[in-house]
């Protein structure tokens, strides 16, 4: 089970909001490259970015933080998952010719299905769903909205499309530092032959070890963000507990 920690971006600071509030934003570290680094140095083997303007605005707006990003782990064999304002075929190409490893691809999911399987095609593995859920249903622009799809049938309708993983994200446990939702995603994998990946409220050790037992149901990783920063978690003491080692 992988560990990624997260580094999420608002005027190109790495920040953490409150249940996706932009105007609740904590920010840690002015430099993203730099805490990439030192993600990297941790011994993490991947690292999660969220360009938090660019999923409001519906386009990249904080490139050059995720250009330093990339630069700082990418050639020590870090790699880098990318989600957030990223809507186009032309984008994703973009990005993955930067030095991505994965695109995360989010609202598109939503609007245009067929554009994420087009995706997958021409971009064999290196394309991730990102599913935000408030109350079950998915959340899109940035989390502003709400639609009527549930995120099990969202998640379902990319099962044979070559997706790497579904990064599934309970909105209401983000950034709140309460644990996740694991029964909702452990439900979700369960339901799907694609990864799943936990994201929203991971903050304690225990959180980690729950959810590697849960890795039979299909979890494949586990995204945490306040908690690597305010130092609940080590980053690699988490990597040696989702191995089972801790």
């Amino acid at each position: 089970m992988n560990l990624y920690p997260a580094i999420d971006l608002k005027d190109g600071q790495c920040v953490r909001l409150l249940r996706g509030e932009m105007d609740k934003a904590t920010v840690f570290n002015d430099n993203p490259g730099a805490q990439a680094a030192a993600f990297a140095d941790a011994g993490a083997r991947w690292i999660h970015v969220v360009d938090l303007n660019g999923a409001f605005a519906g386009h990249p707006v904080n490139a050059s933080a995720v250009e330093s990003i990339i630069d700082a782990v990418t050639l020590r064999g870090v790699k880098v998952q990318l989600g957030g304002g990223i809507r186009t075929l032309e984008r994703t190409a973009q990005w993955l010719e930067r030095g991505l490893s994965r695109v995360i691809l989010g609202t598109v999911a939503l609007r245009d299905p067929e554009l994420v399987k087009e995706a997958c095609r021409r971009h064999p593995g290196k394309i991730a769903v990102g599913i935000d859920a408030r109350d079950g249903f998915v959340a899109v622009e940035g989390w502003a909205e709400v639609s009527e799809m549930k995120a099990i049938d969202l998640a379902l309708k990319f099962e044979d499309a070559g997706v790497a993983a579904i990064i599934y994200t309970d909105i209401a446990r983000d950034g709140a530092m309460q644990g996740p939702n694991l029964d909702a995603t452990a439900a979700l994998a369960e339901a799907l032959t694609t990864p799943v990946i936990l994201s929203g409220g991971v903050s304690s050790y225990d959180d980690l070890r729950a959810a590697r037992a849960r890795a039979a149901s299909g979890i494949e990783g586990v995204i945490t963000g306040r908690a690597v920063y305010d130092g609940s978690i080590d980053p690699a003491e988490a990597m040696k507990i989702l191995a089972g080692e801790g």
